[in-house]
């Protein structure tokens, strides 16, 4: 236990993901040896980019606007849909340059351990969005975990009575891992190869 705002510095590090406590001290005692300057531009970005970031309308992405790049962009297929669990999933698929098409972000998949079911996400946006008929396939890029399948096998059944083709990608990804830790290669040919889901 270190004194006051030391402490508090810590603790609030403590509590961002994947940080624990040897890491949040060690992040403390840097931020502590840093230039003041760059201190305070640390700041300054956290401080803006809660002010300026929000969340797309259509899809659910991060964006500085109302809609996000992909939604903005003409080029874009909107007859698929590419339905992630977060917007750093949306970053990896695109790296791939495999879609075209537009996508959804949930904010999260299933997980009845953390108490988040189906309507602590964007389902109902999502149906809303395919109600219209102009949309003929959604692909499901959930993480191949537990959670992961967990949400393809409900969207699955959620959306198979609407007529659409619904398909997860293929295989390649390793079980238990996330969408963000798999290289371009493995990610193109996971998309490439995507399956029909059977609900």
């Amino acid at each position: 236990m270190y004194e006051g705002v030391v402490q508090d510095l810590i603790d609030e590090l403590g509590r961002l993901p994947g940080v624990g406590p040897k890491s949040a001290q060690r992040i403390a005692f840097h931020l502590l040896a840093a230039d003041a300057a760059d201190v305070r531009r640390l700041a300054d970005v956290l401080t803006e980019v809660k002010s300026r970031v929000r969340f797309c309308r259509v899809c659910g992405n991060v964006a500085q606007e109302e809609l996000c790049r992909v939604c903005r962009d003409p080029r874009r297929d909107p007859s698929v849909i590419c339905v992630v669990e977060e917007s750093k999933d949306v970053v990896a698929i695109e790296k791939t340059r495999e879609f075209r098409g537009r996508y959804h972000v949930l904010g999260g998949a299933i997980s009845p351990m953390e108490g988040v079911g189906p309507d602590d996400l964007r389902m109902r946006e999502l149906l809303a969005r395919l109600s219209d008929g102009e949309v003929t396939e959604t692909i499901i890029a959930t993480d191949p975990n537990l959670e992961g399948e967990a949400t393809a096998t409900y969207l699955a059944r959620l959306l198979k009575p609407m007529g659409l083709k619904v398909t997860r990608l293929a295989s390649g990804l390793p079980v238990g891992g996330d969408l963000e830790y798999a290289d371009e290669v493995t990610l193109g040919r996971a998309f490439a190869g995507r399956r029909s889901l059977d609900g």
